[in-house]
């Protein structure tokens, strides 16, 4: 529970009871929740995510339901919650019981366990809606390698698994150059640091062609250097604002060489579009390599800590919270 007072914020572990959930037609008992970026903003003032306290953070949250008003759901199905400013405006899935719009909620989907879902969570979920919007802009193998920044993160290191499980050629960038044989392992095809990134890229409006396209998490102005290396027609698909939420460009790299900057929305996704990501998460799109090699679970006690690890830049792979 976060709370806010003339002391300032701090957080903690409380008992409440069911009555003081927020409002909802579905009570889920939560038995895992993944950790995110956006969590750790949630954990700080500064961070402008949480609007009103006390508060319940957590954007993710899977678990069976406990009760239900709502005419999709029975008691005991296994459910899902990402989105819909979970966490954000309405208590979020740090708890070990949830009240939650149905409208929200989908069934888990079949070839995942819970935790395999948590571990995918938001950023396995945004890394695959980046993928999607990738190939719906026309990328196919052969057209050269695919950049995926901050790779050693979430979303980075997920878009790295499905990438290359789908045979594409795949550059990982990091910071963190000392997990290159683990980027390796996850697939990526090269490691590069994120200096290089912005280094080997020419001082003018347009630089030579590297990338057939990106995935990119981090934003920021290593994102005005990746632009004036897409190829002809690529595309970049951002979806994070680790490295800021600012960057200067040109229209060159969009108008010489036709390519498109792509939005990313893990909040607002509608659900049908979200189910079909679901779906190929749960099969063709299942990432194997990065469920192996990049899940690291903790308990509620351990949760200050990998929330501030996350903000500090050190997070590698995906921290699931199990609450069972």
């Amino acid at each position: 529970m976060l709370r806010r007072d003339e002391q300032g914020m701090r957080g903690s572990v409380e008992n409440l009871s069911l009555k003081q959930l927020p409002e909802g037609d579905v009570i889920v008992r939560v038995l895992y929740s993944g950790v995110n970026y956006k969590d750790g903003l949630a954990s700080i003032p500064e961070g402008k995510i949480v609007r009103r306290y006390p508060f319940i953070p957590g954007i993710d949250l899977a678990g069976t339901v406990v009760h239900s008003d709502h005419p999709d759901y029975r008691e005991g199905d296994s459910v899902l919650c990402t989105g819909y400013e979970l966490g954000v405006s309405h208590e979020g899935g740090f708890s070990q019981y949830a009240r939650v719009k149905g409208e929200w909620l989908f069934p888990l989907p079949q070839g995942l366990s819970l935790r395999d879902a948590m571990a995918i969570g938001t950023a396995g979920f945004t890394a695959a809606l980046s993928i999607d919007g990738l190939l719906r802009n026309g990328l196919e193998q052969g057209q050269g390698p695919v950049l995926v920044t901050g790779a050693t993160g979430g979303v980075g290191s997920f878009a790295v698994s499905i990438l290359s499980q789908l045979g594409y050629e795949v550059t990982a960038s990091t910071g963190k150059v000392s997990q290159t044989d683990w980027l390796l392992k996850l697939g990526a095809h090269k490691v590069i640091s994120r200096e290089e990134v912005v280094n080997e890229v020419s001082k003018g409006a347009i630089s030579g062609e590297r990338w057939a396209a990106v995935v990119d998490p981090v934003g920021g102005n290593q994102l005005s250097s990746i632009l004036k290396c897409v190829k002809y027609g690529g595309s970049v698909a951002v979806s994070g604002m680790t490295g800021g939420g600012a960057f200067e460009s040109t229209v060159f790299p969009f108008i010489l060489r036709g390519i498109s900057l792509l939005g990313i929305d893990s909040v607002y996704c509608p659900m049908t579009y979200r189910r079909e990501i679901w779906s190929k998460l749960a099969d063709i799109w299942k990432p194997a390599s990065v469920l192996r090699e990049g899940i690291t679970e903790y308990g509620l006690m351990d949760l200050p800590e990998v929330l501030n690890t996350i903000l500090q830049g050190g997070a590698v792979g995906r921290s699931v919270i199990t609450l069972q």
